[in-house]
């Protein structure tokens, strides 16, 4: 079943950086967003979580299109979605506990106290997290600093979950144990995730679905055991060359 649609979209600035996309995210799976350095993966994860309109095309969930110019509409979405971003961008200022309880204050002010200290608690066990709770970003390793992060993205309980090249900057090992919490999110816990990444390693490791994007199109929406099976020569040389990047 799916929760996410984009319908002959087009995504970019003053113009369109990829066109006529159509794909959709199926429930409780893991969505892994591909494609060479530029390609725009990060420009199309910027328009399906509500920061950049598309210029044309909509995005739809549960089968509701998105009105980018409604700003209630987007606080809707808002509620609907966590986001992992590349560095996590966790503020300096507040330690991991303030930084999770963030989301909260915002959209829920007037939650009680001992609700919200449960809520946050929750989360940062959930991640393995809960004893560093009182600790700033900065003493924090950069995998704890993603797993905290990942707790906010986690705190209102979303619908789908966004992870920005998760494992960015990352040692292998610490990089596989984020794999698999993200697996364990989606198997424990029933969750959605839209994971764009270039690391080979983690798209073999947590991919159920895939979309590939290239040269302004999408190459391939399916299954990841039925990527290599269409014979398209962009697929076979992006997974041949392993030194790409994000853009």
């Amino acid at each position: 079943m799916e929760i996410l649609s984009a319908n002959n979209l087009d995504v970019g600035y003053t113009g369109p950086i990829l066109a006529g996309l159509g794909f959709a995210i199926r429930k409780e799976r893991i969505t892994v967003i591909l494609g060479k350095s530029g390609c725009g993966k990060s420009t199309l994860m910027k328009t399906l979580i509500g920061l950049l309109p598309p210029l044309a095309g909509t995005v739809s969930y549960s089968n509701n299109t998105i009105d980018f110019t409604s700003e209630e509409a987007l606080r809707k979405l808002y509620l609907k979605i966590g986001v992992l971003y590349q560095n996590g961008a966790l503020l300096n200022s507040l330690n991991l506990y303030e930084n999770v309880a963030l989301p909260l204050r915002m959209h829920h002010h007037k939650l009680q106290k001992e609700i919200e200290r449960e809520m946050i608690l929750s989360r940062l066990s959930q991640v393995g997290l809960r004893e560093s709770a009182a600790k700033f970003p900065s003493e924090l390793s950069g995998g704890m600093r993603k797993r905290g992060a990942l707790a906010r993205a986690l705190i209102l309980d979303p619908e789908v979950i966004f992870c920005d090249e998760p494992s960015a900057g990352l040692d292998p090992i610490t990089a596989a144990g984020l794999d698999r919490l993200m697996l364990s999110l989606r198997d424990s816990f029933g969750m959605t995730l839209v994971v764009v990444t270039h690391e080979l390693r983690s798209i073999e490791a947590i991919a159920d679905d895939v979309v590939v994007l290239g040269d302004g199109n999408l190459h391939f929406h399916g299954e990841f055991k039925d990527l290599f099976s269409n014979n398209d020569p962009f697929i076979d040389t992006f997974f041949l060359k392993k030194g790409h990047t994000d853009d």
